[in-house]
């Protein structure tokens, strides 16, 4: 009998961590709080920038939040967003990368799905704040969904909305208190490798959020 207690207990401590390996990779985001948040015209006068961050991590609440405001689906309608974007092409891939490993967002789904399980934060930015900082965010065009545009308009458009996605963070981290900072100093070359991106995926801006220090 004690024989058996012990296997199965050891069968249960397999499944466990093979269970903990699963939900690694995926991470479902609660619904976001829609209902909270200053209103517009406070939050556009409390709208800045910051480079002091706590090193706290931020509730996986917090995060859905954030990035339900960045570009998540706010209407009924397929693929409509919080974000604008040229042809509704949707090219902007949000990347999200933590103490923990980096993910990329599916707004569709709302929820993180796993591409490193490395500390990226430092390859985000060549600022010191940014492997202390509990999130950066990582806006990557994928020039490949933008059938039909010379490569000028690419470039101009998958800015043009990288610029929407971040300046809605930007207002939802004044409306929530938290510090934020947008960034063009990257290392694409180390995190174009490291997030696994295609040729055609191009990492246009980066964004730090956390608390204020």
């Amino acid at each position: 009998m004690k024989k058996i207690v012990l296997l199965s207990a050891a069968f249960l401590l397999i499944a466990v961590s093979q269970l903990s390996g699963q939900e690694q990779k995926t991470i479902q985001l609660p619904p976001p709080q829609t209902e909270i948040g200053k209103p517009l015209m406070q939050v556009l006068k409390q709208r800045q920038s910051s480079r002091d961050f706590d090193s706290k991590a931020l509730p996986l609440q917090e995060l859905s939040n954030l990035l339900w405001a960045a570009d998540g689906i706010n209407r009924p309608e397929p693929g409509k967003r919080t974000a604008p974007s040229a042809m509704n092409w949707q090219e902007v891939d949000i990347y999200v990368v933590m103490k923990e490993g980096a993910y990329l967002y599916d707004a569709q789904d709302h929820r993180l799905s796993l591409v490193s399980m490395k500390d990226l934060r430092e390859a985000t930015g060549r600022q010191a704040f940014t492997k202390e900082a509990p999130v950066n965010l990582v806006y990557v065009s994928d020039r490949a969904k933008m059938s039909g545009a010379s490569d000028d308009d690419k470039t101009m458009w998958g800015a043009a909305d990288v610029g929407f996605i971040a300046q809605n963070v930007y207002l939802y981290c004044a409306s929530q208190g938290l510090a934020v900072v947008v960034r063009g100093m990257v290392d694409r070359e180390a995190l174009t490798s490291a997030l696994k991106l295609r040729p055609e995926q191009k990492i246009i801006l980066a964004q730090t959020i956390g608390y204020p220090k």
